[in-house]
């Protein structure tokens, strides 16, 4: 009888001791941000999505356009990478697509663009005013370089992780590669 108490003691010491550890993240740990939250826009669809129609998965909110050259397709494909490296966990993850350039990137461009990554991706975009406030929301930045049908938009290029109550948790900088996303967004599912 002793021994099953001791064992029980035991145990319960260490479901404890594992309840407590904090989850450590590769990319930059912004828990507790003061920006970021909930918003609206036009998924590929022509339906209005909130941020918060995904509580319950973590989700990869990342700000790109279709017509850009390097950075937001590396992304992509990255995150393409980061759904086969959870597997079955890659259910519980949602990856949004925010257009930073509404005048090009209608509804029907990103419906093409976003889901030849992945089928579950899903594309955003609105009004300018629309996008360029959620943006700020996020801190990104965007600024169209060039006019005419060939200018290009500077934006700032890394991938928010948001746990699965909404909270802005992780940035990870473009070109830190799958793997810290893939750990980062495990991380977030199995909390």
């Amino acid at each position: 009888m002793r021994a099953i108490r001791l064992l029980l003691t035991l145990a319960f010491a260490l479901l404890l001791a594992a309840c407590g550890k904090p989850t450590v993240f590769q990319g930059s740990d912004i828990s507790g941000a003061d920006f970021g939250g909930d918003f609206t826009l036009t998924a590929q669809d022509g339906k209005p999505r909130k941020l918060s129609d995904f509580n319950g998965k973590a989700v990869a909110l990342f700000f790109g356009y279709t017509q850009c050259p390097d950075v937001c397709p590396t992304t992509m494909v990255e995150l393409k990478d980061v759904m086969k490296q959870l597997g079955p966990d890659a259910d519980k993850v949602q990856v949004l697509f925010v257009s930073v350039d509404p005048a090009r990137d209608t509804n029907a461009v990103l419906a093409q663009y976003v889901p030849a990554f992945d089928p579950r991706f899903i594309g955003l975009t609105g009004s300018k005013a629309d996008v360029n406030k959620v943006a700020e929301q996020y801190k990104v930045i965007v600024q169209q370089q060039g006019s005419g049908a060939n200018y290009t938009v500077d934006h700032s290029a890394g991938t928010y992780l948001i746990d699965k109550h909404g909270k802005l948790r992780v940035l990870v900088n473009y070109g830190a590669g799958s793997a810290v996303l893939t750990h980062d967004l495990r991380a977030l599912v199995q909390e």
